[in-house]
This record gives C-alpha cells, sequence and structure tokens, in this order.
C-alpha cells in the first residue's frame, strides 16, 4: 500500500470527521468546539488510561477506525454532555460521548457521500486494544476556557485500502457513458494482465522480518471469512470468495467496488 496515499485519505477522512464531530459537540454542549487534525501523530506521551471507540464501516466503504481519547478528557466532555458536575470517570461518561460521537456519524457519511460512496457507520466503546501497525492521525479538540483534548483516530489496513483506492461517487465512471471516440480500447482488448489475489497483509517492524524462518507464522489483517482481493497493478478491483477450479485456486466475485472500466478511462 502506498503510505502518501494512505495518510492523504486517512487526513482527509479525518477532516470530515472532525467537523461532525465537533458540530455534534457544539450542539450537544451549547458552546463552540472546534476539532482540528494535525499533520504528523502527536509526539507527546500520556499515562492516563486510553478510551476507545470503534467506528466500523460498511457498504462503499468496508474496514475499522478507531478513536481515542483518555478517561480525564472523556469525564470532562461526559459531564459537560450530562451537565453535571465534574468527576471522576464512570460509565455515565463513556455512555454520553459515545451517543455524541453516534450522533456525528450520519453528518460524517452524508458529507462525503460524493467522495465515498453510501456507506454506514456504526460506534461501539470497546477495551483492551492493541494498535500494532495501524495508521495514526492525530487531531485537538478545542472547547472555550477549557484547555485542548487530544483525540487520535487508528485506520486499519481494510479501511485504507478503500480510502486510498476509491472515492466512489466522485471518480467511479460508468463505462457505457464513456464516448468511443475519446476512449477506444478495443485495440488492445487482447493484451493480457497480470492480476493478483490479496489474502491480506500486516506491517511488520524490520527487527520480525529478519527473524522470519521455515516454521515462522506471520498473523494477517484479514480473517477466515473475510473477502479476498483482486488487484490489478496494486489497485483494488474486485472482492470474493476463493475456489477450487480443476485443481487450480480461483475466485468467485461477491463485490465491484467500481466499474472495471473505470480504471481504463480515468
Amino acid at each position: 500500500m502506498d503510505h502518501v496515499k494512505s495518510k492523504k485519505a486517512a487526513l482527509e477522512f479525518a477532516s470530515a470527521f472532525a467537523e461532525s464531530l465537533g458540530s455534534s459537540l457544539t450542539q450537544a454542549l451549547a458552546s463552540p468546539v472546534s476539532i482540528k487534525v494535525l499533520d504528523r501523530p502527536d509526539a507527546s506521551s500520556n499515562k492516563e488510561k486510553p478510551f476507545h471507540v470503534r467506528l466500523t464501516a460498511e457498504g462503499s466503504l468496508h474496514g475499522n477506525c478507531f478513536v481515542e481519547l483518555y478517561e480525564p478528557q472523556v469525564a470532562t466532555l461526559g459531564a459537560g454532555l450530562l451537565d453535571k458536575p465534574a468527576a471522576d470517570f464512570d460509565a455515565e461518561h463513556a455512555d454520553a460521548l459515545l451517543a455524541a460521537i453516534s450522533s456525528a456519524l450520519p453528518q460524517l457519511t452524508a458529507s462525503t457521500l460524493q467522495e465515498y460512496g453510501e456507506f454506514s457507520l456504526t460506534a461501539e466503546h470497546v477495551a483492551d486494544l492493541a494498535f500494532g501497525g495501524m495508521l495514526i492521525v492525530s487531531l485537538r479538540a478545542s472547547i472555550s476556557g477549557q484547555p485542548e483534548i487530544p483525540v487520535a483516530l487508528y485506520f486499519d489496513n481494510k479501511l485504507l485500502t478503500d480510502l486510498s483506492s476509491k472515492a466512489v461517487a466522485a471518480i467511479a465512471i460508468d463505462a457505457e457513458n464513456v464516448p468511443a471516440d475519446t476512449v477506444n480500447l478495443k485495440l488492445v482488448m487482447d493484451v493480457e494482465l497480470n492480476v493478483s489475489l490479496r489474502f491480506g497483509q500486516r506491517q511488520l517492524p524490520l527487527r520480525d522480518l529478519l527473524e522470519l524462518a521455515s516454521g515462522s507464522v506471520v498473523e494477517l489483517d484479514r480473517q477466515v471469512d473475510d473477502p479476498v482481493e483482486l488487484l490489478l497493478d496494486g489497485k483494488l478491483v474486485a472482492r470474493g470468495e476463493v475456489v477450487i477450479v480443476d485443481g487450480n485456486y480461483g475466485l468467485r466475485v461477491t463485490d465491484v467496488p467500481q466499474p472495471v472500466m473505470s480504471h481504463f478511462t480515468r
């Protein structure tokens, strides 16, 4: 996966999330809330216990994005959302913030319809997460009269692949509407192209790569029942199920994210 393209795609999604969540919190707190996206991950350390919300995308986008805050900041936001005096973090604070994030998601999906197509997002509180290999985008939330609140978004590879390889509604071209005198592919229809199947991927530190030996097991980011991906020159063309055809591996296509012709007519 192209790291530069992935980072750009993640930053664009994070900007839309920041705008939607800021609007939701502004309405709920009756006080202006602005959330800005930082160009690079925040290097400052925080020893407080983190609080995580998983956003799961279904539809034209698939995968997960994890929202990270810290319990003291969640308690501050939660107290404001509940209109109660400040107190130590508890389940009420967590539920209040989760509700505010959930209320921001319809605006997020609506505002990015042109870029990504139609998809849904659901939010749930999750605990004891490990984020090895995920791309991180740092944000800062500002509320009048209060210290800035650090927020981080972690993107899994499945969501990053979709975000970076397609903005469905914005760039998909209907092959039937491509003028024949503009792009004529008939002359190259018999040219053979190399396609590959991707069962999953994993980012590994150099240390682990150097320790690979016969018998080593590398865990991928894809579950056994998740669809595999058909790639053309590194770009996602289709998803499907692995089958056996005359003793060879094959792919039964179950999803074509955008018209295949659009890969040749842009």
